[in-house]
Formats: structure tokens, C-alpha cells, sequence
């Protein structure tokens, strides 16, 4: 399984993503992709994305934890890892 999510693609991406996969909001892309066609996919958007779009891609993996984070550009969200576990940071707003 592959979910990127991006802030901005490229339309000639774009277009060609929906080849693959499901957009069900927009920039937002879910397919069931076997893992070769998942990894030639992450090479074509780390080719031909500029790191304005913001991508941030979960892959499926056959290790723990069982998915992998990837990311591109300014993702309005932070990645971390923690004890070999990857995580995305939820920005807390001062009160």
C-alpha cells in the first residue's frame, strides 16, 4: 500500500498519479501497489517533484513497524524517529 500526500504537485503529476491511484480529497492519492511498482513510483515523484510540493509518503513494509515514512520538501509536519519508530509531530499551538 502507498499514501502520499502533498501540499502542491505538479498537473503533469498529478494527472499521471490518478493513473494509479485514488484521490479521494485533492493532493491526497491511496493505491494498493505491489512494493517493486510502489518503489519505481516514490523514484518518479522524487524525480520529477520540486521540493515545493511538500510530499509525505507512507509505504508499506514487510518489517516492523510495518510502514515507512518518506518525505519531500516542507510537509507542514515534522518526522521523527523514536527508538527505530517513525512518527509525525502534530504542531501544538501556544495558548
Amino acid at each position: 500500500m502507498l499514501i502520499v500526500i502533498a501540499n502542491d504537485l505538479p498537473p503533469a503529476v498529478r494527472g499521471r498519479m490518478k493513473l494509479w491511484f485514488v484521490e479521494p480529497r485533492p493532493n491526497i492519492f491511496i493505491s494498493g501497489l505491489k512494493d517493486n511498482t510502489a518503489r519505481k513510483v516514490i523514484e518518479y515523484l522524487f524525480q520529477y517533484c520540486p521540493p515545493e510540493s511538500g510530499l509525505m509518503i507512507f509505504r508499506k513494509i514487510s518489517k516492523a513497524p510495518g510502514y515507512e515514512i518518506l518525505g519531500l520538501g516542507d510537509t507542514r509536519r515534522d518526522l521523527i524517529e523514536l527508538s527505530g519508530l517513525q512518527l509525525v509531530v502534530e504542531k501544538v499551538l501556544a495558548i
